[in-house]
C-alpha cells in the first residue's frame, strides 16, 4: 500500500509561501454542526446524509489501480440532491458530495467530474498528485453530472442532456455555496474550480456560462469541443479498423492494429530527429513547434519486413495526424500530433486497446456516446468504426450547441478578476494538443491580453490526465491562487513526474517551451522558457 502524505508528492511549501492566511476562519465546524446539516434546506434540494469524519488517512485508488491513502484533515461530509425529477421511468438529478473541513481557509473548490460523469466521486480536490484541496482546507463539492450510470442512456432525456452539458455546474455551485454559509455563518472568499478531461470541459463551461461564480479555474486535458472530438474518435477508429485483422467476430481488432514494435519504431525515430531541438536529449520533445516529423521515412522497402512499417500503416497515421474531415476536406476535428507518448500503455489503451484483453476506450465509452448523446438523432445500432463523415458536422450540431466550451467571450468573467489555467497533455490519445492550441491562437486573436487573464500550459510526452514520459506531477491550484489572491501570473510550473525519478521541468506558459541551458539535466533550474524561433520570426 503506498502512502501519500499531506504535503503532496511536490513538497509543495508553495501554499505557505505569500498566500494570504485563512480568510475566514472557521467558527462552529464541529460534529453537532455537522449533524445540523441535516436541515439544511434550499429550494429544490434534499439533504441524504451528514457524517462528521475525524482526521485521518482515506484510501484511494492510485492512477495503475494501486492504494493509495491520503491523510485528510476533520471534516463534515454533507450529501445531497438538487432539482430532482422523474422521466420516462428513471430518477435523476444533480446528486452531489460536499466535504467542509473543520479548520476552513475560506475557500472553496468545485471537483470536476470526467468521462461521461454519473458517479459522485469523494470531494477531495485531489489532482496530478499535489496536496488535495481538502487537506489544504478548502469546502470541496463534487457532483454527478445530472445522472447516474457511467455510460450514454441519459441522453434519451432532454433535461438531462442539459445537466450534463452545463446546467448540473450552476445548481450544484449554487446549493454548495448556500450550504458553506449554513455551516460557517460566512461566504467564501474565493471560489476555484479544478478538473481534467471532461471536468477540464467543465471547468471552460464554467467560465463561459457561470462567469460570476468563479475566481479561478484550473482546466486540465479539457475536452472543451467533446462533440467534435467524438468525431475524431470515430475517424481515428475507422482508419485502424481499416489496417486490423479481424476478431473470431469477424470484428476489426484495433488493439493488433499497431503493435507495440510498431509504436516504438515510431516513436524511436521521431525523437531521434526531434528530441533534441530543445537542447537536450532526454526522451521528451519541448521544441514541438520545429518538429516537422514523419512516419512516411519508416515504409518497407521493397523485400523488407523488420524495422519498417507498412504503408497502409503509414497511410493510417497520417490520417490521424492530420485529423477527421469530409470528402471536400473540411476539417471536423484536429489531428493528433506526433509526440514520444505514442507508444505508452495510456495511449494504447484510447487508441488501440490491450491484445487479447480490451478493446479500446475510443470504441467502446467513444462509440457508445457519439450514437448515443453527440448524434442528434441518436444512431443506436452504429458500429464503431463507422460514420458518415459528410454528414457528421450536421448530427452533432444540436449537442456540440449546448455542451461544447469553445467560445471566446469572457469579459464577465475577466471583469471581476477571473483567471483560467489551462494544461494539455502532448500524447493526449483523447483531447488533441493541436486543438487547444488553436482554440488559444482564435482567443489571443480575438481578445486582446489574453494572457493577463488565460493561460495555456503544455505537458510534452503525457497522455491524458498524466502517465507517459512526461512531467506529470504539478500544482496548478497554487498557480492559479497566486494568479488570483497575490496577481502573480504563472510563467512556469514547476513539474515532476511519475515515471521518470529524480527529474524536474518548467512547464512553460504557450507558447513558450523549455529549452535546456546547460547544468544539472535534471534540474529544473537548467531550463529557460523560450519563444520558439518560429514565433519570433
Amino acid at each position: 500500500m503506498k502512502q501519500s502524505s499531506a504535503n503532496g508528492m511536490l513538497g509543495l511549501g508553495l501554499l505557505a509561501l505569500a498566500l494570504p492566511a485563512a480568510a475566514h476562519a472557521a467558527t462552529g465546524a464541529t460534529p453537532a454542526a455537522c449533524q445540523a446539516m441535516k436541515g439544511f434546506s434550499y429550494p429544490d434540494a434534499s439533504i441524504v446524509s451528514t457524517n462528521w469524519q475525524p482526521a485521518g488517512g482515506m484510501k484511494t485508488a492510485g492512477g495503475l489501480g494501486e492504494s493509495v491513502v491520503l491523510q485528510l484533515p476533520a471534516h463534515c461530509v454533507v450529501t445531497g440532491v438538487v432539482a430532482s425529477y422523474r422521466e420516462a421511468g428513471r430518477d435523476y438529478g444533480v446528486r452531489f458530495e460536499l466535504r467542509l473541513p473543520q479548520d476552513w481557509n475560506g475557500r472553496f473548490l468545485f471537483q470536476g467530474g470526467g468521462g461521461l460523469d454519473g458517479s459522485v466521486r469523494p470531494a477531495i480536490g485531489e489532482t496530478n498528485g499535489a496536496t488535495p484541496a481538502l487537506a489544504r482546507g478548502f469546502a470541496v463539492v463534487s457532483m454527478d453530472g445530472g445522472h447516474e450510470g457511467p455510460d450514454a442512456s441519459f441522453a434519451s432525456s432532454q433535461q438531462a442532456r442539459l445537466d450534463y452539458a452545463y446546467q448540473a455546474i450552476g445548481k450544484a455551485t449554487a446549493v454548495a455555496k448556500a450550504a458553506i454559509v449554513r455551516f460557517y455563518a460566512k461566504a467564501p472568499a474565493f471560489s476555484y474550480f479544478e478538473a481534467c478531461s471532461n471536468g477540464g470541459r467543465e471547468g471552460m463551461i464554467a467560465a463561459e456560462r457561470y462567469p460570476l461564480e468563479f475566481d479561478g479555474i484550473v482546466a486540465g486535458d479539457p475536452g472543451f469541443r467533446l462533440a467534435h472530438a467524438a468525431v475524431g474518435e470515430a475517424w481515428n477508429n475507422q482508419h485502424y479498423a481499416a489496417i486490423a485483422p479481424k476478431d473470431a467476430a469477424g470484428n476489426p481488432d484495433l488493439a493488433n492494429s499497431l503493435t507495440g514494435g510498431d509504436l516504438k519504431l515510431v516513436t524511436d525515430s521521431l525523437l531521434a530527429e526531434c528530441d533534441k531541438l530543445d537542447g537536450l536529449a532526454d526522451g521528451m520533445i519541448n521544441n514541438t513547434a520545429a518538429c516537422h516529423f514523419t512516419p512516411q521515412k519508416l515504409a518497407c522497402a521493397p523485400g523488407q519486413t523488420n524495422s519498417c512499417l507498412s504503408q497502409a500503416k503509414i497511410d493510417a497515421l497520417i490520417a490521424i495526424n492530420q485529423g477527421a474531415h469530409d470528402s471536400k476536406g473540411k476539417a471536423l476535428y484536429s489531428g493528433f500530433p506526433y509526440d514520444a507518448g505514442m507508444s505508452t500503455m495510456g495511449w494504447r489503451l484510447w487508441m488501440l486497446g490491450i491484445p487479447g484483453k480490451m478493446k479500446s476506450l475510443n470504441e467502446m465509452l467513444g462509440g457508445s456516446s457519439l450514437s448515443l448523446y453527440f448524434l442528434t438523432p441518436q444512431q443506436p445500432n452504429r458500429s464503431p468504426y463507422a460514420l458518415d463523415f459528410d454528414k457528421a458536422a450536421e448530427n452533432i450540431a444540436s449537442t456540440a450547441a449546448i455542451n461544447d466550451a469553445d467560445g471566446l467571450m469572457f469579459s464577465s468573467f475577466t471583469g471581476h478578476g477571473g483567471k483560467l489555467l489551462i494544461y494539455q497533455g502532448g500524447s493526449d490519445p483523447v483531447f488533441s494538443a493541436a486543438d487547444i492550441e488553436d482554440w488559444y491562437g482564435r482567443l489571443s486573436a480575438a481578445t486582446p491580453g489574453t494572457s493577463d487573464f488565460a493561460r495555456l500550459f503544455m505537458i510534452p510526452g503525457m497522455n491524458h490526465c498524466g502517465g507517459g514520459p512526461a512531467t506529470d506531477q504539478f500544482d496548478a491550484l497554487t498557480a492559479v491562487q497566486r494568479w488570483v489572491e497575490l496577481h502573480q501570473a504563472p510563467e512556469r510550473i514547476i513539474a515532476t513526474s511519475s515515471s521518470i525519478p529524480g527529474i524536474s521541468r518548467p512547464l512553460c506558459s504557450y507558447p513558450e517551451y523549455a529549452q535546456y541551458t546547460g547544468g544539472d539535466a535534471k534540474r529544473a533550474a537548467s531550463f529557460m522558457c523560450v519563444v520558439p524561433k518560429s514565433i519570433q520570426e
